[in-house]
């Protein structure tokens, strides 16, 4: 994109300490101010979703040496599996001992802090 300078630029400031800029002063003046001047999109980082403990835990070398072995998109889709079993395994949990939705968020938020902490999410 570009934004065209004004060309008729004429002060119409009287005060005391003003000016107004006619004849020579105003076309040098508007010789060297540039007439277009480029504006180039804004830089916008991608956002990161990355792990921030990444690399760190008991269990993340074994997770990075699956996931290159696997390859990225399998190791996601085994990924994905595994962590809906859980959850199913915690909501079975909270059934059998009577705990409410809230409670039961709550074990799953836990676990994968845990997971986190240990490496699974590496």
């Amino acid at each position: 994109a570009s934004i065209c300078a004004s060309r008729g630029l004429v002060s119409s400031f009287h005060g005391s300490w003003g000016t107004s800029m006619v004849g020579d002063d105003y076309h040098a003046l508007m010789q060297s101010v540039p007439r277009y001047v480029t504006v180039g999109k804004p830089s916008r980082s991608s956002p990161c979703m990355k792990n921030v403990n990444e690399g760190k835990g008991i269990f993340a070398p074994a997770v990075v040496i699956t996931r290159n072995i696997v390859g990225k998109k399998r190791f996601n889709q085994l990924r994905g599996k595994a962590i809906a079993l859980h959850s199913q395994v915690i909501t079975e949990f909270c059934k059998s001992i009577g705990a409410d939705g809230k409670q039961r968020q709550g074990l799953i938020r836990l676990a994968k802090k845990n997971g986190e902490r240990l490496g699974f999410l590496a």
